[in-house]
């Protein structure tokens, strides 16, 4: 009797391990399953993030830049809403806005001109800003260096390292252009930047052309400055100045009634009347800038390693019904894409 007691016994005992070893195998089943990584990846995917856009004034190559931006998140499934905000060349509303977007505590500012990557940059280290439709990101301190950017800010340039020699070269060889009228807003880095690249470029090069400058201060200025350079000059190059191409057809009125060719600094105002531009879509140096913003988001790179970009594509373009209408003949060796074709 005793045996089989023991024998009993120790089954029961056996039994009560094995029912607590799979109770035990049970409840850490649960643990195991949230630490997958695809559910990480999954909740992820799945976030919706708040952008904020600051934009220093609204005309079309801004805005196509904007469009660009936002297509590029579409385009990589990442649910956004926007805070998207103008400051219509007002610079105090340019800071306001900064504050705001970071006050928010938004995901990511996109930052559309140099004033409001500026202001983005002095509001904010810790959000990521990207930012577009920037002439010299360095001489604006928003980067260290284009190879490097450092902090907390990356993004497009919108001008090509080809862009201002090829204008400057076309205006001297082909348009026969000596002095050469330009309007800008000298209170705008981004602009200062340009005329003064351009200065340099002509004296290093020995093009011989003269830079007559007419500075303004807002958009209700420009024709007026465009009209002072009238009987001074023989040509005009219209760079990417905010304040100026926001009111671009008040400069075009005044260069095509004094049969003056205007070079232009991208695609948008060649549309709207400016002669010719080397240059690029600004719809297309949003996009790449969105896909860095795609890049940070995911968390698959951070600003102060991303480099700044330059346009992909450098393409020349003219308008030629604004050539017929001021006289000049356009040559096949110019190899010009009109801009009106697009448009058909």
């Amino acid at each position: 009797m005793k045996r089989k007691w023991k024998r009993s016994a120790m089954a029961l005992f056996s039994g009560t391990v094995l029912m607590l070893a799979a109770c035990g195998n049970n409840t850490s089943a649960p643990e195991k399953k949230e630490e997958k990584p695809d559910d990480a990846a999954k909740q992820e995917e799945s976030k919706k993030y708040k952008i904020g856009i600051t934009q220093i004034v609204e005309h079309d190559s801004l805005n196509a830049a904007s469009d660009g931006f936002k297509a590029a998140l579409k385009d990589a499934g990442i649910d956004v809403e926007y805070d998207s905000q103008i400051a219509q060349g007002d610079n105090s509303a340019n800071t306001s806005i900064a504050n705001n977007l970071v006050s928010e505590g938004v995901d990511l500012i996109f930052a559309n001109s140099t004033p409001s990557a500026q202001a983005a940059a002095s509001a904010t280290s810790d959000i990521p800003i990207v930012f577009t439709s920037v002439t010299d990101a360095e001489g604006a301190e928003l980067v260290e260096s284009n190879e490097k950017p450092g902090g907390n800010v990356t993004g497009t340039v919108d001008t090509h390292p080809d862009a201002i020699p090829n204008t400057l070269k076309f205006l001297k060889e082909e348009l026969k252009a000596k002095k050469v009228g330009m309007v800008f807003n000298s209170g705008e880095q981004n602009s200062r930047a340009q005329v003064d690249s351009i200065k340099k470029l002509i004296k290093d090069e020995g093009l011989g052309l003269e830079i007559e400058e007419a500075s303004v201060a807002t958009s209700a200025d420009v024709k007026q400055a465009a009209e002072s350079l009238v009987g001074k000059v023989d040509s005009m190059y219209t760079i990417t100045d905010n304040t100026v191409v926001s009111a671009l057809e008040s400069v075009v009125s005044v260069a095509n009634e004094n049969k003056l060719p205007m070079m232009v600094g991208e695609f948008d105002s060649v549309k709207r009347g400016g002669l010719a531009a080397y240059g690029f879509e600004y719809y297309d140096i949003g996009y790449e800038a969105g896909e860095m913003a795609v890049k940070i988001l995911k968390g698959e790179g951070e600003p102060a390693e991303m480099p700044v970009q330059y346009p992909q594509n450098l393409k020349f373009v003219i308008n030629k019904e604004t050539a017929e209408a001021i006289g000049v003949k356009v040559k096949d060796e110019w190899k010009a894409e009109d801009v009106n074709d697009s448009e058909k």
